[in-house]
């Protein structure tokens, strides 16, 4: 049986017909966003979907290659306490996400990489 808690329990499990992308975003207490790009055909990691030792509400509906976009409410609160990612989606194409430092826009590249800064984290 999977487990409630991580996507991909080992590197043999197949996907079927889901895309091979999985996307995840959140925010943590300090409101810094964090982002998680899986390739789930390459990926040998795990990506955690509810945080084991979090008390709250576990998120019940993971479906592989079923995109969520509902995890807050129109307050900015988490829905299910436990739910580490509050929107995630499926792609079979591989997205990279960055800041341009420039412009300071959000920018997606599509089926091209990108090297993202180690230890870089802002709050601006």
């Amino acid at each position: 049986m999977p487990s409630p808690y991580y996507l991909g329990s080992s590197p043999d499990e197949v996907l079927g017909n889901s895309p091979q992308f999985f996307y995840g975003i959140r925010r943590n207490d300090d409101g810094e966003l964090y982002f998680v790009r899986s390739n789930q055909l390459q990926d040998t990691d795990a990506v955690e979907i509810n945080i084991p030792e979090s008390t709250g509400e576990t998120f019940p509906d993971f479906e592989a290659g079923v995109d969520y976009f509902d995890g807050v409410d129109v307050n900015r609160n988490t829905i299910y306490a436990a739910l580490k990612y509050t929107q995630y989606k499926w792609d079979d194409r591989s997205l990279f996400y960055y800041i341009d430092e420039a412009s300071g826009e959000l920018v997606m590249r599509i089926n091209r990489g990108y090297t993202y800064p180690d230890g870089v984290s802002s709050n601006s």
